[in-house]
């Protein structure tokens, strides 16, 4: 029983921990930074020349609009360089970009992944700041202004944007996408107070280029590789949340799930290729919030899901106490209606109060399936993109 005790609290505290602790503790250190640091306001107009970079594999349904939203961003048109990258496409969507005169098209039959494409359109860049983004979003027309403004600060290598999962009444349960994302958001404000957002989404992130190194094609995170070996040389990453990609969610729960196992075993992959970030006396900042926010999520907070759901279950059933039970019957019920959000998810039939217990479990199931498909090497950094609506509400 004492066995059983330690892994119960050992897993409660881990978790606690991650979802909760983590945040609370950055709060609480954001706030004494401000009380003695104060911060200082540069208002100077900052308008560098930038590249945009978007890459797009069998986009022909939604580029157009892409395109028409990438050419009303409000920066000096002189200013901004725009390059689209189409390798692999069959659906014609680099006959689209053909006809805007105005954006450079990389083009090869080949389909070698985005992380190659990547690659290639960094070479013909010439300007000291260039921008990542999706081609399956929209950005708000102040987005480019709104990155760029953080490079006043030397030490800023690179900027986060923000992803906002855009909703309605009527979509499933992969819209849940959304919910998690917004408390994601709060965690990168804090995270990038404090020092520096850990780990950019490739919707929409920023780097400086001069920092930029080529990446290795086998890479599945390429956005994650990205930022945080722009960290490693000493620079951080700032956060624009006034700058931001909207999307529409997965399909459908089955696309979502295809692209949740593949960010998974890309995670672990990276803690792999990222392991000096584990030498806290290395990176005494970057490493506490890297094992913070995305270590922990991806290994110990999962396996201590399945520990605390079995070292309460033993306890309970052996009468060590009330809190025991409270927390088995408590996980017990959370996860019955985790069931019942996959339910009714299969049967496309809206009730939210599961379908937040089902996503949060649905995203720790994931990272077990990404974990073996990455022992496995079944994880090509080349691979079907998940489905999402394409329909998009007024923005």
């Amino acid at each position: 029983m004492l066995l059983s005790k330690i892994i119960f609290f050992i897993s409660l505290s881990i978790l606690f921990y991650n979802y909760f602790g983590y945040g609370l503790l950055l709060a609480l250190l954001v706030r004494c930074k401000r009380m003695l640091q104060r911060e200082k306001q540069d208002d100077t107009v900052f308008e560098p020349t930038v590249t945009l970079i978007i890459a797009a594999y069998n986009e022909h349904a939604f580029i157009d609009q892409k395109i028409q939203n990438t050419l009303a961003l409000d920066y000096p048109e002189q200013k901004l360089e725009i390059i689209f990258i189409t390798d692999g496409s069959t659906d014609g969507s680099e006959k689209v970009v053909q006809n805007y005169p105005r954006i450079t098209l990389l083009h090869e039959y080949e389909r070698k992944g985005k992380t190659a494409a990547i690659n290639r359109a960094m070479r013909i860049v010439r300007t000291p700041f260039v921008i990542f983004c999706d081609a399956n979003t929209l950005l708000n027309t102040a987005a480019v202004k709104n990155i760029v403004k953080h490079y006043r600060d030397e030490k800023t290598g690179g900027v986060a944007g923000e992803k906002k999962v855009l909703t309605t009444d009527g979509d499933n349960a992969a819209a849940t996408e959304g919910v998690y994302w917004k408390y994601e958001s709060l965690l990168k404000k804090l995270d990038a107070a404090f020092y520096t957002v850990v780990g950019a989404a490739g919707e929409l992130f920023s780097v400086r280029t001069s920092l930029f190194a080529p990446v290795d094609t086998s890479v599945i995170l390429d956005d994650f590789i990205i930022s945080l070996k722009i960290n490693q040389q000493g620079y951080r990453i700032a956060y624009a949340p006034d700058a931001y990609a909207m999307e529409r969610p997965s399909t459908s729960i089955t696309e979502e799930h295809k692209r949740k196992v593949r960010i998974s075993a890309g995670g672990f992959q990276s803690i792999v290729m990222l392991k000096s970030l584990l030498n806290v006396f290395r990176y005494p900042l970057l490493s506490f919030q890297y094992i913070s926010h995305r270590v922990l999520r991806w290994t110990l907070s999962p396996l201590s899901l399945s520990l605390l759901l079995i070292s309460a279950a033993i306890l309970t059933f052996s009468a060590a106490g009330w809190f025991y039970s409270l927390i088995f019957f408590a996980q017990i019920g959370f996860y019955l209606l985790a069931l019942g959000g996959w339910f009714l998810a299969a049967k496309n039939i809206k009730f939210k109060p599961c379908y937040i217990p089902f996503y949060f479990t649905f995203m720790n199931v994931a990272i077990y399936e990404g974990f073996f498909r990455y022992l496995r090497k079944q994880q090509s950094s080349v691979w079907e993109k998940a489905q999402r609506e394409t329909t998009y509400i007024n923005i």
